[in-house]
């Protein structure tokens, strides 16, 4: 193994515990692919409503591609309105059933899936893996992860109060807590499962039932998903899958049955969720994209901040909202950061995802390749400059990669500084005094991460209370699932994680007595 591959061990996403690598003991899984060749053999045109895979409605198929060799690996179904609806009514009819259920029972239906899912980390990490191009070191962490997610909100179910008695003035009251209905969760390609876990978790533990709506990119784990609500006996109709694209997830947000949305995605597809929600006075959450800044305080570590360029700035290669693609590096060490920044992502080893060794994949397809290299263009046409990257790897013939770019010379006020790209592309900034930083930093219509680097950390700390964000790490990338998680801005509404998360899946009932 390279020196430059010793000084890169795996890193997970922010999901994760800590920068050091995947937790537990997540082994590679083997090259055999048995049970992924079985799902991709079985990728008909099918969808899970009540407990069963079913022929779609919809004829109109879509493409699986796996991004690293641009070979078709299956193909789902582009579900039309009817499949929507047979879904949702599926849900509709399970509804009463499941939540008369007492939320512990709820909550062992959750243990349950984390124990099967468990079981098949390893599967579904490279089916993952296989489809949306994210480094199978990485996937393995992330899928790992999932268990863990439901078994959190299994305790959270655990704790929930579905009934107090309070006084009132002049008698007291009954308040009762109950599921908010049908849910439809519309889930991103670029961390599939542990995002449905946070929709999907907090809304069965509260009583209510899910249609999930997969990216196309990413749904033949979605169906392998449903193997494990198989075996562990989940009641028909408490969860629907319905595959497809913009027009299936319109269809479901539409929907009059379903009456509250989750949606993790971008900023333009949330707005126009949010709109249809507000006109059928929908709940809704909404976890949208960022521009996240990250801080270098004057007297931060250079060697110690080594692992946050892969973790913290470009993790996923870039394909996560939450990456600190803006970092503001104090003037007079400006320079030195930015030698510092090229040298670190010239190092992390890019190719095959398949390969354990390889930290950087290519982008999830061609479109988003191409969205990427028209903002390095822009950046350069704006008078940014490429100290590294900036075009395609040599050597890879096929597959949707892109060099990990960094540009020297920004400013707040250049696109690359202000729009999400969603690659690895990082935009370094100088700044004079804190107060500057700060006011760099909260120069966006973003509000969904950041993160501030110091040795003193209770300095640190104070620069992260002025950061107008969701989330904001001191010397890290990650977050505990055991607390709040949501954006501000136009980064999105509500939260999901933490002690709250059940609560945008309930509604409460007040009866007054005298």
């Amino acid at each position: 193994m390279s020196q430059a591959r010793e000084r890169w061990p795996p890193l997970p996403l922010h999901i994760l515990p800590d920068e050091q690598g995947p937790p537990h003991h997540w082994r590679a899984p083997s090259r055999e692919r048995k049970s992924f060749m079985t799902v991709v053999a079985d990728s008909r045109l099918e969808m899970y409503l009540s407990g069963a895979r079913v022929p779609a409605h919809s004829q109109a198929a879509i493409d699986v591609i796996d991004p690293a060799t641009e070979e078709v690996i299956g193909h789902i179904a582009d579900g039309d309105a009817t499949d929507v609806d047979r879904a949702v009514r599926a849900a509709s009819d399970a509804l009463p059933a499941w939540r008369e259920l007492t939320p512990a029972q709820r909550a062992g239906f959750l243990r349950a899936i984390a124990d099967e899912f468990e079981r098949r980390i390893d599967e579904m990490s490279e089916l993952v893996s296989r489809q949306n191009g994210t480094p199978i070191a990485l996937a393995g962490a992330m899928q790992a992860m999932v268990p863990e997610n439901y078994r959190y909100f299994a305790s959270l179910a655990d704790a929930l109060e579905t009934r107090e008695r309070r006084a009132t003035v002049g008698g007291d009251a009954i308040i009762t807590r109950e599921p908010v209905g049908v849910v439809g969760a519309i889930v991103p390609w670029n961390g599939p499962q542990p995002l449905t876990a946070w929709k999907v978790g907090p809304a069965l533990a509260a009583g209510c039932t899910v249609v999930l709506k997969p990216a196309p990119e990413t749904s033949l784990d979605a169906l392998l998903l449903t193997e494990v609500f198989d075996a562990v006996g989940l009641p028909p109709g408490v969860i629907g899958v319905v595959t497809g694209g913009r027009q299936t997830g319109a269809a479901l947000v539409e929907h009059p049955t379903v009456r509250k949305i989750a949606f993790t995605g971008s900023a333009a597809a949330g707005k126009a969720i949010a709109a249809t929600c507000g006109a059928g006075l929908k709940h809704v959450t909404l976890e949208l994209g960022g521009k996240s800044a990250g801080i270098l305080l004057d007297d931060v570590d250079l060697d110690s901040f080594r692992p946050f360029v892969l973790s913290a700035c470009t993790p996923n290669t870039g394909q996560t909202c939450r990456a600190l693609t803006r970092v503001l590096a104090p003037r007079a060490r400006y320079e030195e950061v930015v030698q510092f920044l090229a040298d670190a992502l010239r190092a992390i080893p890019l190719g095959s995802p398949s390969d354990p060794a390889n930290l950087y994949g290519p982008l999830v397809n061609a479109a988003q390749r191409e969205r990427v290299e028209a903002y390095i263009r822009i950046g350069v046409e704006e008078g940014a400059e490429v100290v590294t990257g900036g075009g395609r790897p040599a050597g890879f013939n096929c597959g949707y990669y892109v060099e990990p770019t960094l540009f020297r010379n920004v400013t707040n006020d250049m696109r690359i500084a202000r729009e999400e790209i969603f690659g690895p592309v990082i935009a370094v900034m100088p700044y004079d005094t804190i107060d500057e930083a700060v006011a760099i930093a909260n120069d966006s219509e973003y509000g969904l991460g950041g993160g501030v680097f110091s040795p003193d950390v209770e300095r640190a700390t104070a620069v992260a209370e002025r950061i107008e964000s969701g989330t904001v790490g001191v010397n890290t990338a990650t977050f505990p699932m055991d607390a709040p998680f949501g954006g501000i801005k136009n980064s999105g509404l509500g939260t999901e994680l933490g002690p709250h998360a059940l609560d945008p899946y309930l509604t409460y009932k007040t009866i007054f007595r005298p």
